[in-house]
């Protein structure tokens, strides 16, 4: 439901915008912009929304998040009407269209020149499927638009030509054939002024940014990742209780062993059971020996059991996933503001404040790069396995066993040297040649990092790896365990 033009002339009765100072623009939506105003002393939010089927202006009772990252007709309001005084804010007769004639003072090139005074307009054409907002200068010249559209003439450039196209007539309040229709202010419900019982029905029920279809969505997508979810641990505990039934494949590969004599004649071979009595059929290859399946057996064994562990420590993780899908999802349906529950679907994740990512290990943050260190060989493979990308630096003390160490990369930087020196001195102090006081550390991208088969967790075999000579620096070390919070070490 959108406005129609008795309501907004009624929202706008109840406003004193005259003489407002624009002290903030926040685009929240790509259909929407709000203006964070000023005036005797009181603050209020201006939201200003051309969603289709909730095209509306209103005041707000709290001021809504900013964006992630610039949009552009923010920036372009940003940059010509911030700081700017509102003269006037006026309906165009019976029209769904607002009209803001704004001043904005230039600063003078030289000190006790006058202040010259620029001059714009502000169109908010509020018609729902053909909405905009539209910026004029004083010579009716387009700035910009919110919805670029050149068939109307509201692209940078073209001369504005809206008051133009308003219909006239005593009940128009929309597009041709609308002058016949009488409107009226519907009765929305709730308590306080008209402009808070509008917030509060746009921020229950209507349009796009609207509580319940925002939450609807949530549902929808959280249920969908949360199935895929159910069904990855449905698989893993199935793996898992086969990896867990391990130790009869090695007892399998031990009555074969015992039979080594027979033949295989056929995909199955039928045995004594010493481990639990009576007899059992074994499937074998019967191109193979006898010893050359018990040796399948014997690998499966080996296998199983080096995997359980890296099965279970995926098992938790999916668990702790959809532990966290259900927490989100709460945190979503508590919150009461759609703006912040339409960023976070935007976002993908819920409404909740930004928390320091947690790592297996120790992690620090050094003029704006993040180190990583794995003490031990489960830590190390955790962080190849789940929190380094091909293109973080690993780094680990040459001949000397210990821990790897990660330098998180950035886009389009370089790691400096001194955070280099940093990794390195970690590498050599959580390692064998701790005590030698320095030695040679080896790096080299991740992605340059090839696991060693049948090797122990965590062993990886480097290429195209350089060499840095490191002499432990005390001062540097304390800072870095400052860093880390183990001061003590």
């Amino acid at each position: 439901m959108s406005l129609n033009w008795k309501e907004i002339e009624l929202v706008l009765s109840e406003l004193d915008l005259a003489g407002a100072k624009i002290e903030r623009i926040i685009q929240p939506s790509y259909d929407s912009v709000c203006l964070g105003l000023y005036k005797a002393g009181t603050t209020m939010e201006l939201l200003v929304s051309i969603a289709q089927g909730a095209c509306r202006i209103h005041l707000l009772s709290s001021p809504p998040p900013k964006p992630e990252r610039p949009l552009r007709f923010m920036e372009c309001l940003r940059s010509r009407i911030r700081g700017g005084r509102i003269d006037a804010i006026r309906q165009l007769g019976s029209e769904r269209i607002v009209r803001m004639d704004i001043t904005v003072p230039r600063t003078a090139e030289e000190p006790g020149a006058p202040v010259d005074l620029l001059r714009y307009r502000l169109y908010a054409r509020l018609w729902s499927g053909a909405g905009n907002l539209v910026l004029v200068d004083e010579d009716g010249i387009v700035v910009d638009a919110l919805a670029r559209r050149p068939r109307r003439g509201e692209t940078s450039g073209q001369v504005c030509a809206i008051e133009e196209s308003a219909l006239p007539g005593p009940e128009g309040g929309g597009q041709a054939g609308s002058g016949k229709r009488v409107f009226e202010v519907r009765d929305l419900g709730g308590e306080g002024s008209f402009n808070r019982r509008v917030e509060d029905y746009y921020s229950a029920r209507g349009g796009e940014l609207s509580r319940d279809r925002l939450l609807a969505t949530a549902r929808e997508r959280y249920a969908k990742k949360g199935r895929a979810l159910d069904t990855r641990i449905a698989e893993l505990e199935k793996r898992s209780e086969e990896f867990r039934g391990a130790e009869r494949w090695r007892e399998l590969g031990d009555i074969l062993m015992a039979n080594q004599a027979m033949a295989p004649a056929s995909k199955y071979l039928e045995c004594d059971d010493f481990y639990l009595g009576g007899t059992v059929t074994i499937p074998v290859d019967p191109r193979l020996s006898v010893v050359a399946n018990a040796q399948g057996y014997y690998e499966r064994h080996r296998k199983a059991r080096s995997g359980l562990t890296d099965l279970e420590s995926e098992l938790e993780a999916a668990r702790e996933s959809r532990r966290a899908l259900d927490t989100e999802l709460a945190a979503l349906e508590a919150e009461e503001n759609p703006f912040l529950i339409a960023r976070a679907l935007a976002k993908g994740g819920a409404a909740r404040e930004n928390r320091a990512r947690s790592y297996p290990g120790l992690s620090l943050e050094r003029g704006g790069w993040t180190i990583l260190v794995g003490r031990s060989a489960k830590e190390n493979d955790e962080l190849l396995r789940r929190h380094v990308r091909g293109s973080d630096m690993w780094l680990h003390a040459r001949d000397w066993p210990g821990s790897y160490v990660f330098i998180k990369a950035q886009r389009s930087k370089t790691v400096p040297l001194e955070i280099l020196l940093d990794a390195g001195n970690l590498a050599i102090y959580y390692s064998k040649g701790r005590s030698n006081g320095g030695g040679d550390v080896y790096y080299t991208l991740a992605k340059y990092l090839r696991r060693a088969k049948d090797g122990p967790k965590g062993l990886v075999i480097p290429t195209q790896e350089k060499n840095l000579a490191i002499r432990l620096d005390e001062g540097r070390l304390k800072e870095l365990r400052a860093l880390i919070g183990r001061d003590e070490d």
